[in-house]
């Protein structure tokens, strides 16, 4: 059978990508990238490390058909990854932790704004779909965590699991690997905080609550919108907003201190749910909010720019004018106390929102105030100690 795509390649230059990398879409011949039911980026963007930009080009085989047929779809991978350490440290001054562990390379719940997507470029792979089809995961994380916290040098502090990828994105329901850690941080009585947006984490309620009970776990719950069509859009295969919420009332009523992330705030898409988003998370138990506004750091301002054209063509203009007026009229700023927050009138008004809403409904400012002194330090040696 004859293929009915070719490919072609491009020479560019790299270093100023997401701005002034150019790409030959006045070629009428490249056929256009389309949205696939169930994944977030609409296209396989090239890493920024790439020496080429490959584009799927029409040899007169599909143009007539492109619009009659389905998008192909593709498979969700699992890799291993070879890591030798598990805890990685930050000096940002924009968390409130210094140390977290992200069991899980890429995510397979495919929100098309994660800040993380970028990475997968390290693996000369793509930030676009392969971010949440190609995934890798740590399957000696427990043993490597209990290595190093047996350390005579380290220190405890709250560990915050999934700071890049969500720990209970889908895969884990199989593979069990952040339960394997939160076992260990238990047995060590090592606080710990987990971030996510999946129901999944109420399968662990029995490891986290007697932690809780200690002061010494919380979970932060991310609540992008209550809207189902654009939370389905926005984070493909995460759980619906409702399911979250869901979550959130179990995990208070096990005595679990629940913060909400309301992350990415979108000016022109979800800002208009900011004050519904924080009756409804209150009304469910959550003690504490907080927000980040929008982030498009290296590829992603392209596959957001691409999402946009797919699922809201008629207010890409707009959409992308807000996040520009939030940023001193650039896509992004990477300083840090302006990068969560943004700058100007509208990021000024967002933060007020906020505080007028948690000021309502009796919410606090997220925080991560967590008890260290029961840390018991494990043996390196697992059982060989006892002899």
């Amino acid at each position: 059978m004859q293929n009915q795509t070719a490919f072609m390649e491009q020479n560019t230059d790299n270093t100023a990508f997401g701005d002034d990398r150019t790409r030959p879409d006045h070629d009428q011949n490249v056929l256009p990238v389309r949205a696939q039911k169930g994944r977030g980026a609409v296209s396989n963007i090239d890493g920024r490390f790439e020496r080429h930009i490959h584009q799927a080009v029409d040899d007169g085989w599909t143009s007539h058909r492109l619009e009659e047929q389905e998008p192909p779809r593709i498979k969700t991978t699992l890799g291993i990854d070879g890591a030798r350490s598990v805890i990685t440290r930050n000096q940002s001054p924009d968390v409130p932790f210094d140390r977290s562990i992200n069991p899980y390379r890429g995510c397979e719940h495919g929100c098309v704004y994660c800040f993380a997507r970028p990475t997968h470029a390290y693996l000369g792979l793509s930030p676009g779909l392969d971010f949440e089809t190609r995934l890798f995961w740590k399957p000696e994380a427990a043993q490597l965590l209990r290595k190093q916290l047996s350390s005579k040098t380290y220190q405890p502090a709250p560990i915050v699991i999934g700071t890049s990828t969500d720990p209970y994105q889908p895969v884990d329901r199989d593979k069990k690997l952040t339960r394997s850690i939160i076992e260990v941080l238990s047995d060590c009585q090592h606080p710990f905080s987990l971030i996510t947006k999946s129901a999944l984490v109420t399968r662990d309620i029995d490891l986290i609550a007697p932690m809780a009970a200690r002061n010494r776990a919380s979970v932060a719950v991310s609540v992008t919108s209550l809207d189902h069509r654009l939370s389905n859009l926005l984070e493909p295969r995460a759980s619906a907003p409702h399911c979250r919420l869901e979550a959130i009332r179990k995990l208070s009523d096990a005595g679990i201190p629940v913060t909400v992330l309301c992350a990415p705030v979108i000016p022109g898409l979800n800002d208009t749910e900011i004050e519904k988003i924080v009756s409804a998370c209150k009304d469910a138990g959550a003690q504490s909010i907080g927000h980040i506004v929008l982030r498009l750091p290296l590829e992603i301002a392209d596959l957001f720019e691409e999402w946009l054209e797919a699922h809201y063509p008629d207010r890409k203009a707009k959409v992308m004018s807000l996040i520009r007026q939030m940023r001193d009229g650039q896509i992004y700023q990477s300083e840090f106390g302006t990068r969560m927050r943004g700058t100007g009138p509208i990021a000024d008004l967002i933060a007020k929102r906020f505080d007028a809403a948690r000021k309502k409904h009796g919410l606090t400012n997220r925080s991560l105030n967590l008890d260290c002194s029961g840390f018991k330090r494990p043996s390196a040696s697992g059982q060989m100690s006892l002899f």
